[in-house]
């Protein structure tokens, strides 16, 4: 067998396992990891501006396709810890991402050395597998078993710690003889499909609940061939919009408190089964469960056995990847439907679809400073169906859910469950990565875009082109909402005089932060819009920008400073702070057409 550093055969199996697109910043403790990788040359490396933003820049790569992995590196010390937060976005939202991080030489681990934190405690908790590796020999086994545990079960991350010597360590390994180790997913059972299918054809008002767990099988194909074959409407969560697309006669519209439709709750209020499949029933998409699974009967099915019952106890529950409970069932739906015992759904179906033609929210207004609802009509003029969306949490994501169009897997990539402010930027440079030529388009509110704004420097230096769209009312828009509770508006806003910017001239006079001299001063293209009219005519201006110098384009729409978001705190309170649709101009993009 050959003699090689520990590190050079990390890379190989880094190869031969598929995952060659890192992101991070190379420091003293993880430079032979560096070294082995330049040797290589297998393994293309993004420079990221900070470690946060190079976990993010991961976690965007892996969920742009499906079997992607990224790979994070980072120096000792602070680099493990500013992981944190990406490595927490990503088990969150059950995304498989690798990090590396650099630590001080075995010896010396309990000496205080510079730059060395027990990182492998404080990741563990956010974690499928987090190991300080402090003997030479378990480092092909230890790189082996993380990518089995990311891909096996409920994805999720990997940190593996490498003190320095152990990296520069020589191992016998032979990379010929590798072979990834088998990936390990439950699978239902044909009687638990019978079951399944049993109490949903028993029911009047069924729905099927499509959470993320189906993208992360990559699955969406078989979840709208059963709703076709059933005639039962869809409830894509937040992570399973794009499941069945939007244009789609039984997408049927999000059910929530927040990123919902208000025809949606409205269907979801009259059903009698739901199934549930590959989601977590989140409290944002549940409100109370008391008003949620009232007068309902449930089958949940999730690939993590300890995910059934943990928010409530369905009636029937099955442990399963997603698409495999999905090819099982199918097989029983399709022989029934051959059989001609499948009830009708044909009137049910139909009714939720009529409530889409009625209940629906306006967009078009004309105010200046503009309305946000505005600037997502004209993204849905202006992007099509083969548009990614890149976003976190905010009034901007929650609107944006509420009002734009999602055709696809994985073309809507949220930070769900964490949701943390400056995921956006970075996740989409990583969206880049996974989908190159592809149209990507980030959506952020002003304090998201400005938490790591920095990393649009690395959009231009690498050539990573994209729309970042920014509805700006220099607020912290959400939290000022929530705080209304409280009778204040206090510490939210971000408005101030900038003495750098014209004063006293255009709409966004006051605004604070100049957007657009930050944005050309990283290198990126930066347009500015002030009057609804202008929307169109800059996101295509921001296209040929885009293709023309290949990197990141920025479109600022200035908004009203204050603007309420329909929200609540059940599916039957939702608050419409605005007037619904009356007529069809007030919603000309609405998939549905307003029924007059």
């Amino acid at each position: 067998m050959a003699k090689m550093r520990t590190v050079d055969a990390i890379v190989a199996i880094l190869e031969k396992e598929g995952a060659t697109e890192a992101f991070g910043l190379p420091g003293a403790a993880i430079n032979p990891l560096y070294s082995a990788m330049r040797a290589h040359g297998g393994i293309r490396h993004t420079l990221a501006r900070h470690v946060e933003g190079a976990s993010h820049m991961a976690d965007g790569y892996s969920r742009a396709k499906a079997g992607n992995i990224g790979v994070c590196l980072g120096t000792s010390g602070p680099a493990g810890t500013d992981m944190i937060t990406g490595l927490y976005a990503a088990q969150a939202d059950s995304i498989p991402m690798l990090c590396f991080t650099g630590q001080a030489p075995v010896a010396k681990l309990h000496k205080e050395d510079f730059q060395a934190v027990d990182i492998e405690s404080i990741a563990k908790p956010l974690t499928k597998m987090a190991m300080t590796i402090l003997e030479p020999g378990q480092v092909p086994g230890a790189v082996q078993k993380a990518f089995q545990l990311m891909r096996s079960g409920r994805p999720g991350p990997v940190l593996l710690d490498l003190p320095f010597d152990v990296q520069m360590a020589q191992i016998e390994f032979d990379i010929d003889a590798y072979e990834p180790l088998p990936v390990e997913k439950p699978r239902a059972t044909r009687r638990q499909a019978e079951k399944a299918l049993d109490m949903l054809t028993a029911a009047e008002r069924p729905l099927i609940v499509a959470g993320g767990g189906i993208i992360n099988a990559d699955a969406a194909d078989q979840l709208v061939e059963l709703a076709e074959t059933l005639n039962v409407p869809v409830v894509p969560t937040l992570m399973g919009w794009g499941a069945i697309p939007d244009d789609h006669r039984l997408m049927a519209g999000m059910v929530g408190l927040q990123t919902s439709h208000k025809y949606g709750n409205a269907t979801f209020l009259e059903s009698d089964f739901v199934i549930g499949i590959g989601n977590r029933w989140a409290n944002r998409h549940t409100g109370s469960v008391d008003k949620y699974t009232e007068g309902r009967t449930f089958v949940h099915v999730d690939i993590e056995p300890t995910q059934i019952g943990r928010v409530f106890s369905p009636d029937f529950g099955i442990v399963s990847d997603a698409g495999a409970f999905l090819d099982a069932i199918l097989e029983v739906a399709r022989e029934r439907r051959a059989a001609g015992s499948l009830p009708d759904y044909t009137a049910w179906a139909e009714s939720a679809q009529d409530k889409r033609g009625r209940l629906q929210r306006k967009t078009h207004y004309d105010n200046v400073p503009m309305k946000p609802f505005r600037v997502y009509e004209e993204m849905n003029k202006a992007f099509g169906p083969e548009t990614t969306y890149v976003t976190t949490i905010g009034l901007s994501q929650i609107a944006g859910a509420q009002l734009l169009h999602v055709f696809g897997p994985r073309k809507w990539i949220n930070a769900g469950q964490a949701g943390p402010l400056g995921w956006t930027g970075p996740a989409a440079l990583g969206v880049v990565r996974g989908k190159p030529g592809e149209t990507v388009v980030a959506l952020s509110g002003d304090y998201d875009f400005q938490f790591m704004i920095e990393e649009l420097a690395v959009g231009a230096q690498f050539q990573l082109p994209y729309i970042h769209v920014v509805v700006n009312n220099s607020y912290l828009g959400l939290i000022r909402q929530s705080q209304r509770g409280f009778e204040m508006d206090y510490h939210v806003s971000l408005a101030f005089e900038n003495i750098n910017s014209e004063p006293g001239t255009g709409t966004a006079a006051g605004y604070g932060v100049d957007h657009v001299k930050v944005a050309e001063g990283l290198g990126c293209k930066a347009i500015r819009v002030e009057h609804p009219d202008d929307l169109g005519p800059a996101f295509e201006k921001a296209r040929a920008l885009m293709a023309e110098y290949k990197v990141p384009v920025v479109v600022e729409a200035i908004l009203e400073r204050v603007t309420n978001i329909s929200m609540g705190t059940e599916l039957d309170n939702v608050t419409e702070f605005e007037e619904l649709a009356a007529r069809r101009e007030d919603a000309p993009t609405a998939i549905v057409a307003l029924l007059d």
